[in-house]
């Protein structure tokens, strides 16, 4: 992986677990909380995806080319 495409890619994961717990702290995720006991999909996938690839753009980053 090149470093422009990992660097890219930590930063909009970043971009993306940032927005996911932003909307884990919204209104209607803590509706949905209240009702079912658990957020909203919206909130889970932004955060699992925000996730995901921090952890790749930053494997990428820190991985040795062979």
């Amino acid at each position: 992986m090149n470093k422009p495409f990992a660097i890219a890619l930590l930063v909009a994961g970043i971009v993306v677990l940032v927005f996911g717990i932003n909307s884990y702290h919204s209104l209607a995720s803590g509706v949905s909380r209240a009702v079912t006991g658990a957020p909203t999909d919206k909130a889970i996938w932004l955060i699992a995806g925000g996730a995901i690839a921090s952890i790749v753009g930053f494997i990428g980053l820190t991985r040795s080319k062979i």
